[in-house]
C-alpha cells in the first residue's frame, strides 16, 4: 500500500477504536484484492459498519480526524443498495467510506456484499468477532463463482432488446429534431449501458464463465477482442454525422451479440423489429442530411423493410 495510504489508514483505525459506535471496518476494492490489486491511481474503499451510519451520511465534521478534505459528497454504491461518502484528502488521496448499520453484517449478508468480500477484504478493526462472519460471506461467493452464471430470463432478454431499440429511434427523432446533445448523450449513455449488459450476458454464456466485474471494469482485459473492435467504432463525437454512424453501429453490434446469445439460450431475438429500427434510422438520417426532416416527411417515410 502507497505510503501516504498508510498514515491515512493508521488514522481511520485509531479513530475507530475511540468510537464505541464502530464496530468494524474492513477495507474492500483493489487496497484489499490480490487479483488487479491496487496500482498508483487507487483509491481506498472502506465498510464502516456503525450503531449510528446516518451520522457519517449527515455529517462531515468527523473527516478532520484524517487531515485536511478538499472536497466530500454522497453517492449510490457501485454494488448494492448502500449510501458512500466519497472524500478526497490532501495529496489527492481519495477514500470511499461506506457506513453500514450493523444489521448488514449480523443477519445473512446480502448477496452484493459476499461478491465484493470474494475479490478480497482487509479487516482493520474488529471489536465484536464478525471476521468469521465475513468469511463465511466470502466463502459462500466462491462456491456461488463455480455455478453457472446468472443468465437473463426470456422476458428480461426480450425487454432489454425493446428498451435498446426504442431508444435507438428516440435518438435518432432528437438529432432530427437537432438536439444534439441529447442524441448523443442517449447513444452514449444509456444506449451502451444496455450494450455491456448485452456483451456481459454473451460474453458468460457463449464465451464461457469468465469474471466480467461490474459497469465496465477490466472491459478490455476480459471482452472478444472483435467484439472491442466493433465497439471502439460504436462511440461518437460532438457531431450530427458522427453520432449517426455511432447510432447505427451501437444498434449494429448490440444486434450482432443478442442474436447469438438468444441462439445459444434458445430464445428469440426480436430480428423483425431490428430490421424495421435499422430502416427507420436510415430513413430518419437521408431526411436529416437533405434538411427535409419535418412531421409530414416523417409520416410519408416509405417503407424501407428489407431495402
Amino acid at each position: 500500500m502507497n505510503l501516504r495510504y498508510d498514515a491515512l489508514v493508521e488514522r481511520i483505525v485509531q479513530w475507530a477504536v475511540r468510537g464505541d459506535d464502530i464496530r468494524l471496518v474492513v477495507i474492500i476494492g483493489s487496497r484489499a484484492r490480490t487479483d488487479r490489486p491496487a496500482d498508483l491511481w487507487s483509491d481506498l474503499d472502506l465498510l464502516v459498519f456503525t450503531t449510528n451510519p446516518d451520522l457519517y451520511l449527515s455529517s462531515t465534521t468527523w473527516l478532520s480526524e484524517f487531515g485536511e478534505h478538499h472536497l466530500t459528497f454522497l453517492e449510490s454504491t457501485a454494488v448494492g443498495d448502500f449510501v458512500e461518502r466519497r472524500v478526497l484528502f490532501d495529496d489527492g488521496l481519495d477514500v470511499d467510506f461506506i457506513p453500514l448499520p450493523m444489521n448488514v453484517i449480523e443477519g445473512d449478508v446480502v448477496p452484493e456484499m459476499s461478491g465484493v468480500l470474494q475479490r478480497g477484504y482487509r479487516v482493520l478493526v474488529d471489536k465484536d468477532g464478525f471476521r468469521s462472519k465475513l468469511e463465511d460471506a466470502a466463502g459462500v461467493a466462491k462456491d456461488f463463482e463455480v455455478s453457472a452464471p446468472i443468465m437473463p430470463t426470456d422476458a428480461s432478454f426480450l425487454h432489454l432488446a425493446n428498451d435498446f431499440l426504442y431508444h435507438a429511434v428516440w435518438s435518432a427523432k432528437k438529432l432530427c429534431r437537432g438536439e444534439l446533445w441529447t442524441a448523443r448523450m442517449c447513444c452514449d449513455g444509456l444506449m451502451k449501458r444496455q450494450l455491456l449488459q448485452m456483451m456481459e450476458w454473451h460474453h458468460q454464456a457463449c464465451i464461457g464463465l469468465l469474471d466480467t466485474w461490474h459497469e465496465g471494469r477490466f472491459l478490455d482485459s476480459w471482452a472478444d477482442p472483435s467484439v472491442l473492435n466493433d465497439v471502439r467504432q460504436s462511440f461518437c463525437v460532438y457531431d450530427v454525422d458522427s453520432v449517426w454512424t455511432a447510432l447505427l453501429t451501437t444498434v449494429d453490434v448490440f444486434g450482432g451479440l443478442g442474436k447469438k446469445l438468444a441462439g445459444q439460450l434458445r430464445y428469440e431475438y426480436p430480428t423483425d423489429a431490428h430490421d424495421y429500427v435499422v430502416s427507420l434510422l436510415q430513413g430518419y438520417r437521408e431526411m436529416n442530411a437533405v434538411g427535409t426532416v419535418d412531421d409530414q416527411a416523417i409520416l410519408s417515410q416509405p417503407d424501407r423493410k428489407g431495402s
